[in-house]
């Protein structure tokens, strides 16, 4: 019976580890595309002050689009930690 215990704990340690390393991992990229795409809005509002409007809508729908993989990792990370580790 001890031996299921100790099973036990070692898949809550490795969905702890494996969720700590989907958000950390999955929230990389997300943010450096957040990064790029607020970089290059600002530097065609630069460019084109005229069109300001049309660059900002553009810019939220693409930072929309960026940030729903972050979403995806961090109900990835739940679903360990509150499912498999229970």
């Amino acid at each position: 019976m001890a031996n299921v215990a100790e099973g036990v704990q070692w898949v809550k340690v490795a969905s702890a580890l494996a969720a700590g390393l989907c958000m950390g991992m999955g929230s990389m990229g997300p943010s450096l595309a957040q990064g790029m795409i607020g970089a290059k809005a600002c530097e065609s509002i630069g460019k084109k002050p005229e069109n300001t409007n049309a660059i900002v809508r553009t810019m939220l729908v693409a930072m929309t689009f960026a940030e729903s993989s972050s979403i995806y990792a961090l109900l990835i990370s739940l679903i360990l930690l509150f499912i498999f580790a229970h």
